[in-house]
């Protein structure tokens, strides 16, 4: 077999894909993680996190990262800030191509992740930066006093709504159904906090504003009654996306978009494994990314074990 750069390659650096790290260099793999910004992913805009376990007292999402980080580069984790742009799968040598180079690998593990669905309404785009914010923990403090408005009713639309009110005078949650999805307990916080106004039945339509966000356009699903509200932000949480886009057609996905793996995390191209929240689950937390990297890591071993005989 031709020379190999890598024993495998790992795409992707939040919890996820250093899990994944961490478990390859510790079975000695010659291993590399690409990683577009820095390590951490999604949680690095969580500003607190409270069910992941062996913090008893919850834990910033910033911290947790620099605790994972300390740990996989304590095992020497090769990290390289690059972006993946296209890979080729078809062959057993995988290739990866990053923006000035190409690398190849027995083994490929996928964590890229998953990024903020937009709602694709007037005034999202032109304003996005502006006022139109999917990250609390970024730009809340930006809005002290002021009133904004979020959209969404999961666990992380009210999550981050609750941090909104740290800072903002009112917030306005929009949700198109009469009841929250997110979990009991951040539901039971929500519901009880007197600077949360619940906006139930409707979904926005449209935002808009000069040089910023002035006013948002609300709909009653029900009704169809129109209500505009002056707000001067607006934060919206409305799902996610899988990051797959350098992947094109090269492996199989589920509906969504998000990438179809059997329970050893193999996807449909022998020797390429994914983990986290760009896998097709029907959970996406910080747990469940780490327990599919863990098994990831382990399958992506014996398969690079048996490829190497």
């Amino acid at each position: 077999m031709k020379n190999v750069d890598y024993d495998l390659v790992i795409i992707g650096g939040g919890p996820a894909g250093l899990t994944a790290g961490l478990y390859a260099t510790r079975a000695r793999l010659n291993v590399i993680l690409i990683e577009k910004v820095v390590p951490g992913g999604q949680i690095l805009t969580t500003d607190w996190i409270e069910n992941y376990p062996g913090f008893p007292e919850g834990i910033s999402g910033i911290d947790l990262v620099q605790k994972m980080t300390k740990q996989v580069n304590r095992f020497n984790l090769n990290i390289e800030n690059d972006e993946v742009i296209s890979v080729d799968f078809s062959k057993q040598v995988k290739e990866i191509r990053l923006t000035k180079r190409s690398i190849t690998a027995h083994a490929v593990i996928i964590a890229a992740g998953a990024s903020p669905n937009k709602l694709d309404i007037p005034g999202e785009d032109v304003l996005t930066g502006k006022g139109v914010s999917y990250c609390a923990t970024c730009d809340g403090p930006f809005f002290k006093d002021l009133i904004v408005a979020a959209v969404g009713g999961g666990d992380t639309a009210v999550q981050e709504t609750l941090y909104l009110t740290k800072f903002a005078k009112k917030v306005y949650l929009i949700h198109r159904r009469d009841k929250l999805r997110a979990e009991a307990i951040l539901q039971e916080r929500a519901l009880t906090n007197d600077k949360i106004e619940f906006v139930w039945n409707s979904v926005l339509t449209e935002i808009s504003g000069l040089t910023h966000v002035e006013n948002i356009n609300v709909q009653n699903v029900k009704t169809g009654d129109q209500t505009k509200l002056s707000v001067d932000g607006c934060f919206i949480w409305v799902g996610i996306l899988p990051n797959i886009k350098f992947l094109s057609n090269a492996l199989n996905f589920d509906g969504y978009g998000f990438i179809t793996t059997d329970l050893n995390m193999r996807t449909s191209v022998q020797g390429v494994f994914a983990a986290g929240d760009v896998r097709s689950t029907p959970l996406r937390q910080i747990a469940t990314a780490v327990g599919d990297a863990a098994i990831a890591a382990y399958s992506a071993e014996h398969y690079i074990e048996n490829v190497i005989q």
